[in-house]
Order: C-alpha cells, then structure tokens, then sequence
C-alpha cells in the first residue's frame, strides 16, 4: 500500500508555530514514527506552501501514480480552493482531509470547507493523531 501525505501552507512550521493550538511536535518526528507504526506501508511526504504545487504533487501521485491514498492537511486553502477541490475530484484514489485541530472549534471562517465534498473522509481535532487515524481510514477500506 502507498499512502502520500501532503501538507499545505505553514505546515513547515509545526513544532514552533503556535504550539497550542498544533502541539509542540515537528511533523517530520511525527512522520518518522508514523512510518515505524506502518513499516508495510510506503508513507510519502510533501510540504508546499503554495497552492500550485499542492495540486502538481496529488496528480503526480493520486493521477499519474499508483498511490492508494492521499492525506490531505490543507491548511488554509481548504477554505478557499476551489482549485483543490476540482483536483481531488479528479483523481484516481481516495483523499481523507485531516485538520490537527478542530475547526469547528475555531474561527467561523474554519467551519467551510472547499474540499472536503471532494474527499472520502474528514478528520480533525486530533492533533498529530489525525494523519494515523486517516491510514487506518484507507486500511479499513482496502480490507
């Protein structure tokens, strides 16, 4: 099974960027357990801050490639891409939208989502936790 993780913009920052809210743990720590959890999994990881480049790596691997899930943390432009949207429609495999925090519990801005009537799944308010839960999602899936 190949599942991508893909984080959008100031994901880079996750450790040091407002650690009450996103917890004070580097993603790529995080990664790297998520890995030892999962070792018959292949987990990718990408991280861009600009839009473009988001939608460039999920048709390279949920289009092009032969990946079995996308997880996806958009960050801020999961309340503004419809971009985004129109590209998860596309694809050849599932996404699972994950949110570190709950943002329903945040600003009134937070509660849209452009993506996630594109998407198999939504998990949020989990911290770091969302990302396993959403590999649990597609292991469950592929049963």
């Amino acid at each position: 099974m190949k599942i991508q993780i893909i984080n959008g913009p100031n994901l880079n920052l996750l450790g040091q960027r407002e650690p009450g809210i996103y917890g004070s743990e580097a993603f790529e720590t995080y990664l790297s357990e998520l890995r030892a959890w999962y070792p018959n999994i292949e987990i990718g990881y990408f991280q861009s801050n600009v839009e473009g480049e988001l939608i460039n790596k999920m048709q390279e691997t949920g289009f092009f490639g032969d990946c079995d899930g996308i997880v996806l943390n958009a960050g801020a432009y999961t309340h503004t891409s419809v971009a985004l949207q129109d590209c998860i429609r596309s694809l050849r495999c599932p996404v699972v939208e994950v949110h570190i925090s709950n943002v329903h519990q945040r600003e009134e801005f937070r509660h849209k989502s452009m993506i996630s009537c594109a998407c198999m799944g939504v998990i949020c308010g989990f911290g770091l936790d969302s990302y396993r839960l959403a590999i649990e999602a597609f292991i469950a899936r592929r049963g």
